[in-house]
């Protein structure tokens, strides 16, 4: 059975340009064991060194220079311009069936140096590579210098020049001290981009006798050394403060040129007291926020793959509190040769027409050269069938015999680009490249792609048909490519059957099977689940499997991610079955993640579920102590047997502090990314005490021991030594790669960046490549710090191969597979067709549209996009919302409609339709005016009731949504009484009535009524209210109380009975202030009333117990002075109805404070007393 895509690279791309007979490129396709063509093909480079190419001098050097063609090409190199004979020099070889060459290290590798420029060359043509220019890396010794002592005052600016040799690549530099630390970097004093050292003001702290700049060479990972400066500072007790002033750049402008799609650096450093600070801008804009990067303490301005729109004028400004000084840099964007049409293959069949295009852009302009087989074109010989027009070329008309390989170059001051594009010219009938009559087996709603390369020339023309029937398969659930794939959306059970693929051109057809069978998709219906059970216990984990009845599948069992196995290693306690694992007498070894993988030949389902195995050991646990607690950490941790990515650890044990410990956790820490975080590396069984760790390359560890037990986790060990281990290439490959544009003309590459301990050496980065897919055109690549690459100028939604690989200095990882990304999407250029509406009715309508032709998309097709809003209702006078709503459909039909719903009944309606990609909306269909239909009526805006004695009120307002027009109300109600309901009855009212009165056959009766509005269609939506409940007639009662005579001639004796007793107390006030009780005798009331059975009050004196004349008792018998108040007399007492509608006053005497304190509880003295006392 052959899988999707096997022959996705033998593809063919089909577009027709140009006018009538003038033919597209067209890719001659390989032999696929061979990887030659298979047909005579002129050549074509695919591999060859960097145009800049610098290499160690200590290593073998190897020029690179692949090609392909058939015949097989042979291979040729200049030096300098002139022929390079390989043969006359014993150190130089070429390789077999290749043009790489390779130059033994022995001898000078400067004797090499030079611009190399690779011919590849077979009976159809000449191609040419780069011109490659070799140079050898150099990492000079520096120079030889007595270094004075640098004596400065305190306060003022100081520079310490660095000047490394200049080296082949030019060397990192930076600071260090005699101890081999780096020198501390602040705002206050860092490291320019020239590499000194710069203080904006020197402190007495900053003596020193060891600032040392380092130089690093890449190639030959050495680090020189300069010879130290010694610092002494002159101490000054004021340090004067003083205006800022720049040490870099010099004076307040400057300029600087920078290239197209390289970085900008600006800097600006800044001296004076106190520090300045340092603040960017940009003339007449702001900062490019999403590609500046401010570096250095705001020292350094970044701008990462600059374009046109970054040049102008930055301006740099240091300020502190004693002022501010400026520095502008005019900064102009020159641009080396870019692409903006690079020349493709052009195969052409006898009598056609074509062209080779040649487009590129750069400042300044650049200039386009053609050659043809590598020499200029104007020395070539005359060629009647072809006319050159600047930077195209026309064919007419070509003829067997004239194949040739073009080559375009583009150059300016700043660079050059060269294109290799050959024009073969091929009579050939179609002809399948494909397997015949393959079988193709997908699972059910999966997309599907039916792949039937083919070529021929003239270009053939390609279609589809099922089980022999049809007019051709394109549109719908199926999309044709033009390289012959036919993709089938979701894969249902009828489009089981035989596609018959057909190619034909004038000199003839061919065509091809492939049987799609569709299955149902393997799925796990029954999962095991998590289960935790006792030692000794038996275990069973269920894998229930559904799957295609003609889909054989194979279930596995793993722990922990490695495959069980079922022989020796658990003793025969293992049994599984088609539907379950079962694990007999199970021990706390047998705890863990166990996964069913069900697997059939396309596709595959899995489950997992963990088993915690517990202790139950009865008289283990009595045996154990109450005061069980977490362990103590481990002691004593100890490095041996180290190796490149490995080392032991051993450790002794702390108290298990009366429970068993399970598990040991191994923690790790690194210096060079997250120093001083802890991060989890391992965990081991609890009998273990010694571990060999597996560890990553270039990571300076140490490891701490965590123990655990089922009380918790014990404190962690105290850290072990260090251990470096030694860098390596990367191996781990950068996962996520994926490509998609974010504008029309670009695809942005990005994956995920490797973790720290990935890198395995120093200046970890990345090697990104891609190609246009389907064109076997040389692959482009950069190298990276970032995780993501922007290309540009590319086409609209077209797709590339992307691959991706880490490098470091010891080498890189291996390479990723290829993905496929596309490129941006632009606006679709087409609008759906015909947009109309069909079946009406309140709240929704049909709609119907003629599709888009789906290569007017320009990107993936996303949805039909229906924009929709309610123009007014149909209700005079009545505002609605007129927001623009929207509703999406994705179909593929060829007469596509869909059901817009939710609507609002009896209202006017504009609708019109967009297609979408997933970026972009195009333009607008036509517009469609409809009016819905009436319908049901909402909900009264509001209903009200007012409750009086006999009767209620009842009161509502129109619908606010009337959906129609308003034929009147209806309006139900019945009794309510506790849970019973009582008959219901209805009353109907035109529609301008708004109230109703209704009398009550009894005041406690309790109705609940039902409103609801009606149009022609019917009621609409109910509105329910209920009368108040009886609680809340209690006030009315009381208001039917305080209307009764009897009540106001009780309320009038008790007022008499108030007024009295104000009198009296006006009189003692004017006879002295205090009033006795009595005037010769006082008799204290006792301080509990004593009522006799007839309800009469009995009062008794003490005469042992006297009060003070002008004093009274209190109610704990003590004696206090009187409180000239009223409050004492009444005026606090309480009012209340009883449910007879009788009234009870009580006044009671005032208590002080102290005193209540002291007294959980008292009788108030009647009335009758409070008149006794004043007499």
């Amino acid at each position: 059975m052959w899988t999707q895509g096997r022959w996705a690279a033998l593809a063919v791309l089909s577009i027709i340009l140009l006018l009538s007979k003038e033919a597209a490129p067209i890719e001659v396709p390989l032999d696929r064991k061979s990887s030659t063509y298979i047909l005579k093909q002129p050549p074509t480079i695919v591999k060859q060194s960097l145009k800049d190419y610098i290499v160690d001098p200590r290593d073998n050097i190897i020029i690179e220079c692949e090609a392909k063609g058939n015949p097989v090409p042979t291979f040729q190199w200049r030096r300098n311009g002139k022929f390079f004979n390989v043969g006359k020099d014993p150190r130089v070889t070429m390789r077999i069936r290749s043009g790489t060459l390779e130059f033994r290290s022995s001898g000078k590798p400067e004797d090499y140096e030079g611009e190399y420029q690779c011919f590849a060359s077979n009976d159809f043509g000449t191609a040419i590579s780069n011109k490659i220019l070799l140079r050898v890396s150099k990492s000079p010794l520096w120079p030889k210098e007595v270094l004075e002592p640098v004596t400065v005052r305190e306060g003022v600016s100081l520079i310490l020049p660095c000047n490394p040799p200049p080296g082949l690549p030019p060397p990192e530099t930076f600071w260090m001290d005699s101890s081999i630390m780096p020198i501390p970097q602040d705002k206050r004093v860092s490291m320019g981009l020239n590499g000194d050292l710069f203080f904006s003001n020197v402190l007495a702290k900053d003596a020193n006798a060891d600032y040392s700049c380092n130089a690093r060479f890449e190639f030959t990972h050495t680090i020189q050394q300069k010879n130290p400066y010694t610092l002494k500072v002159q101490t000054m007790r004021n340090v004067p403060e003083t205006q800022p002033t720049f040490l870099s750049p010099k004076g307040l402008a400057s300029s600087k040129i920078v290239l197209r799609g390289e970085q900008l650096l600006l800097e600006c450093i800044g001296a004076g007291v106190p520090t300045p600070s340092i603040d960017w801008f940009k003339r007449g804009g702001d900062l490019p926020a999403k590609k500046v990067k401010l570096e250095n303490f705001n020292k350094t301005l970044r701008i990462l793959n600059v374009s046109e729109e970054d040049s102008g004028g930055y301006i740099c400004m240091a300020s502190n509190k004693m002022g501010s000084i400026r520095h502008s840099v005019e900064v102009q964007v020159k641009a080396a040769p870019y692409w903006l049409d690079k020349p493709t293959n052009l195969v052409l069949a006898p009598e056609e027409n074509g062209r080779l295009v040649c487009r590129a852009n750069g400042n300044p302009k650049p200039t386009i050269q053609w050659l043809v087989n590598g020499e200029p074109i104007e020395s070539s010989l005359p060629n009647p069938n072809q006319q050159v027009l600047g930077d195209t070329i026309m064919f007419h008309s070509v003829q067997i015999g004239s194949s040739a390989v073009y080559q375009c170059n583009a150059s300016n001051e700043h660079g050059y680009l060269l294109a290799n594009a050959f024009v073969s010219i091929l009579d050939m009938a179609p002809r399948m490249l494909g397997p015949k009559n393959q079988l193709i087996k997908v699972i059910e709603n999966n997309r599907t792609f039916l792949d039937c390369p083919f070529f021929g020339s003239p270009f053939p023309v390609l279609r589809w048909f099922k089980n022999g029937l049809g007019s051709g398969l394109d549109g719908g659930q199926y999309k044709l490519y033009p390289n012959g794939t036919l993709e089938i959306n979701q894969a249902r059970p009828e489009d089981q059957g035989t596609y018959t693929c057909v190619a034909s051109n004038i000199l003839g057809k061919m065509e091809n099977q492939v049987r799609l069978e569709v299955k149902e998709p393997t799925r796990i219906v029954r999962a095991p689940e998590h289960v935790t059970k006792p030692r000794g216990s038996t275990v069973r984990f269920d894998c229930r499997v559904k799957r295609d009845s003609s889909l054989p599948v194979t279930v596995t069992w793993l722990k922990d991610d490695k495959p069980l196995s079922f022989s020796w290693t658990f003793g025969g306690r293992l049994r599984k079955d088609d539907e379950s694992l079962t694990i007999q007498n199970v021990n706390p070894e047998d705890g863990g993640t166990y996964t069913c993988t069900a697997k059939s030949e396309i596709d595959e389902d899995s489950a997992s579920a963990r088993l915690t195995v517990i202790e139950d050991d009865i008289s283990s646990a009595s045996n154990r102590s109450a005061s069980a607690g977490r362990p103590d950490p481990p002691q004593d941790l100890e490095l041996s047997d180290p190796s490149a990515r490995s080392v032991r650890l051993t450790w002794v044990p702390g108290s298990e502090n009366n429970s068993p410990v399970t598990q040991f956790l191994v923690q790790f820490e690194e210096d060079k990314w997250e120093p001083g975080k802890w991060q989890n590396l391992s965990i081991y069984d609890g009998n273990l005490n010694s571990v060999n760790l597996q560890l990553s390359p270039f990571v300076n560890y140490q490891f701490r021991v965590i123990a655990i037990n089922a009380v918790g986790q014990s404190q962690p060990s105290h850290p072990s030594a260090r251990y470096q281990t030694s860098g390596a290439p990367p191996d781990v490959i950068p996962g996520g790669l994926q490509g998609w544009g974010n504008k029309k003309n670009n695809m942005e590459i990005t994956w995920q960046p490797l973790q720290n301990t990935e890198r395995n050496g120093p200046n970890l980065r990345y090697v990104v490549s891609w190609r246009r897919k389907d064109t076997e055109q040389e692959w482009n690549n950069i190298t990276t710090i970032r995780a993501k690459h922007i290309i540009h100028n590319t086409d609209t939604y077209v797709p590339y191969e992307i691959k991706i690989q880490a490098i470091n200095d010891f080498g890189h990882s291996p390479e990723s597979n290829v993905v496929i990304g596309y490129t941006g999407e632009d606006k679709p250029s087409a609008a759906p067709t015909e947009l109309r509406v069909s079946k009406i009715n309140s709240t929704k309508v049909n709609v119907h549209w003629v599709p888009v032709d789906p290569s007017t998309v320009n990107g993936e097709f996303k949805e039909y996009k229906l924009y929709y809003w309610r123009e007014a209702s149909l209700i005079k006078g009545l505002k609605v919302n007129k927001t623009k709503l929207h509703k999406g459909f994705f179909t593929t039909a060829e007469h596509p409609s869909g059901i817009l719903t939710e609507l609002f009944p009896y209202s006017k309606y504009k609708i019109y339709m967009v297609v979408a990609n997933r970026e972009h909306e195009g333009p607008q269909s036509n517009t469609v005016e409809f009016y819905t239909k009436e319908g049901e009526p909402g909900a009264p805006k509001y209903f009200r009731i007012q409750r009086h004695t006999d009767r209620v009120h009842l009161k509502w307002d129109k619908p606010q949504e009337p959906n129609g027009v308003l034929i009147g109300y209806t309006l139900q109600y019945h009794t309510v009484n506790g849970t019973q309901a009582g008959e219901r009855k209805v009353q109907s009212f035109l529609p301008n009535v708004t109230e109703y009165i209704m009398d009550l056959p009894h005041r406690l009766t309790r109705f609940k009524f039902y409103l609801a509005a009606r149009t022609q269609v019917g009621a609409g939506e109910v509105y329910a209210v209920e009368s108040p409940h009886f609680a809340n007639e209690a006030y009315k009662e009381q208001e039917d109380i305080a209307t009764q005579g009897w009540f106001i001639g009780l309320m009038c004796a008790v007022a008499l009975l108030v007024l009295i007793l104000l009198i009296v107390c006006f009189i003692k006030r004017s006879r002295g202030g205090k009033y006795p009780v009595r005037e010769k005798k006082d008799l204290p009331l006792d301080p509990v009333d004593h009522k006799d059975q007839d309800g009469s009050f009995d009062y008794h004196s003490d005469e042992d117990n006297k009060p003070l004349q002008g004093s009274q008792t209190s109610l704990d018998g003590n004696v206090k002075e009187s409180d000239d108040s009223l409050v004492d007399y009444g005026e606090g007492g309480d009012g209340q109805f009883n449910e007879d509608g009788s009234f009870i006053g009580q006044y009671t005497v005032k208590k002080d404070k102290e005193e209540t304190e002291g007294n959980e509880s008292s009788e108030a003295t009647s009335p009758v007393n409070a008149i006794y006392s004043l007499a």
